[in-house]
């Protein structure tokens, strides 16, 4: 992903190892770290119920070639 560098990805997978330590009822296991990526949540949360018209769209659709032949 363009502008993602190592450091940012390790501090996202401890932010996820410090959400699914919570959900199972640990304690956080590296205190302090924040989501780098705001937008990834965005995309990956499913239980979030969202209205379709206040939610931004991050699906496209490229419009097909049609071929005649």
């Amino acid at each position: 992903v363009l502008g993602m560098t190592a450091s940012m990805f390790k501090g996202y997978l401890r932010y996820i190892a410090n959400r699914r330590a919570t959900q199972i009822g640990l304690g956080e296991l590296f205190p302090n770290e924040t989501n780098p990526f705001p937008w990834m949540s965005e995309m990956i949360d499913l239980k979030k119920e969202r209205n379709f018209f206040e939610t931004r769209v991050i699906e496209y659709q490229s419009g097909g070639a049609l071929s005649w032949d």
